[in-house]
């Protein structure tokens, strides 16, 4: 393999030249001739190794097979490989050095190349369907004097000229309020965000999402714009509102909506029996007595546990058994709503059924995707909801009250819905990634070995 520019003489009738993949990248090869080059680039030719970078200038034609070459009058070394890359046929298979050098992942895996050419056409197409309904792209801060927009706990940082703790956001939601309080009516954000949290195939500690807010809208509208948004996006992307993804169809033209509690009833095991009903779940313990039913079930029969620490309410019952039976049955596109009021602190109650808020998230495979909500915009119940959250306590939870944010509610947030979309678990699911390492270019990853501190650098051909 070797890499670099070339400079040709068109060929009338090489319609194929003009068909090169989306990053602009053609795979063409070589015709030299010691006649041609000359004496020093054909030595110079002999010379190349694997991953050598060269530029050639000449004409396109066909060998006698068909195939587009290019006929090189003219080779120059625009680089040298030192070290040599993955073998050939194989590519780089060892998943750790891939995440760690991914440098070497892109020159020798097609598939990881096309994997992130996808994600960046992911997030063009986000912005226009966001851009051609008059939303104004914005940026807020990244570094926050108080931690908020998310249960999470936060990356701690040091600002030395001002002498103060700082902390890495965790979304950036109280802020794009702010812009709406300030009459930027539709604004959205493509924002990095930091929770200093667990790893796994679904979570990183540095991650990208999409978060929005409309006026004048609440939750049933975005509900209806995000349908309008996956079948869209899935048809750009994979061709078709039907994506494949492992071994499943995923249908984005098709969203099942289901409430919460909808959810548990439809999923509890059929084996564990007396199952909840909605009323049930609706009534004060009720949910706390399905959840104690379900755990004496799952205890003798080696089940997955509805584990919790202290004393909860009825809606943080209600979130738990919905965690523990429902969410990764979840596997078709799902939008599921109505969420309890004591686990939604930043949304607006039903006006119906003050237990519950005009909330919602979107599963697909199981993985939540996003999360939106009619935003509360009453600057008093808002102030109670985050001193309740404080009084609780816990390391994912403000230290702190959010004194400027209550005190934009009360200049007036009109009517408004927002949410956040995770794009790099979207772009799991439209590129058929099972890991969230294969969709991040540069993944969070444990020190390599200490031992290599000592060696001689590599990038001086020690």
């Amino acid at each position: 393999m070797l890499r670099g520019a070339v400079s040709v003489a068109p060929l009338p009738l090489a319609r194929g030249v003009e068909e090169s993949p989306a990053d602009g990248v053609s795979r063409l090869q070589i015709y030299v001739r010691k006649d041609v080059v000359g004496e020093k680039g054909f030595e110079l030719f002999h010379l190349l190794d694997l991953g050598d970078q060269i530029g050639v200038r000449g004409h396109l034609f066909r060998t006698k097979a068909g195939e587009l070459s290019v006929w090189v009058d003219e080779l120059t070394l625009l680089a040298k490989a030192l070290l040599p890359l993955p073998e050939k046929w194989h590519g780089l298979t060892d998943r750790e050095l891939r995440y760690r050098q991914r440098y070497l992942d892109l020159i020798v895996n097609e598939k990881s190349r096309q994997v992130f050419l996808t994600r960046a056409k992911i997030v063009q197409e986000l912005r226009r369907f966001f851009d051609a309904r008059d939303y104004v792209e914005v940026e807020t801060p990244m570094m926050h004097a108080i931690a908020g927009g998310a249960a999470a706990r936060p990356f701690v940082t040091h600002h030395n000229t001002l002498d103060i703790d700082l902390y890495l956001r965790i979304a950036p939601e109280l802020y794009l309020k702010r812009l709406v309080v300030g009459g930027l009516d539709r604004v959205y954000e493509i924002n990095r965000n930091f929770r200093n949290e667990g790893i796994s195939t679904q979570h990183n500690p540095e991650f990208t999402m999409l978060e929005f807010y409309e006026a004048y809208s609440n939750y049933q509208d975005l509900m209806k714009m995000n349908e309008e948004l996956l079948a869209e996006l899935a048809q750009k992307i994979a061709g078709s509102t039907i994506v494949k993804y492992g071994e499943m169809d995923l249908d984005f033209g098709k969203i099942e909506r289901l409430s919460m509690r909808e959810a548990i009833c439809k999923y509890w095991p059929e084996a564990a029996s007396n199952a909840p009903t909605g009323r049930e779940l609706a009534a004060p313990g009720g949910a706390k007595a399905a959840t104690e039913r379900y755990n004496i079930w799952a205890k003798s029969n080696g089940a997955k546990y509805a584990a919790f620490k202290g004393t909860l309410g009825d809606g943080e019952w209600t979130g738990l058994l919905f965690e523990t039976i429902a969410e990764d049955k979840l596997q078709q596109p799902t939008i599921l709503y109505d969420f309890p009021t004591e686990i939604s602190p930043l949304s607006k109650q039903k006006p119906d059924d003050a237990s519950l808020t005009e909330r919602f998230e979107i599963y697909i495979a199981g993985m939540e995707i996003a999360n939106g909500f009619s935003e509360l915009n009453d600057p008093a119940e808002q102030e109670r909801r985050f001193l309740a959250q404080i009084a609780h306590g816990g390391d994912e939870v403000p230290k702190q009250l959010d004194v400027d944010y209550v005190r934009a509610l009360a200049h007036g947030l009109p009517p408004t819905a927002g949410e956040g979309i995770g794009i790099d678990r979207l772009t799991m699911l439209l590129t058929d990634s099972h890991s969230i390492r294969d969709v991040i270019l540069f993944p969070q990853l444990r020190p390599e070995n200490a031992a290599r501190a000592g060696e001689e650098s590599e990038g001086h051909g020690g």
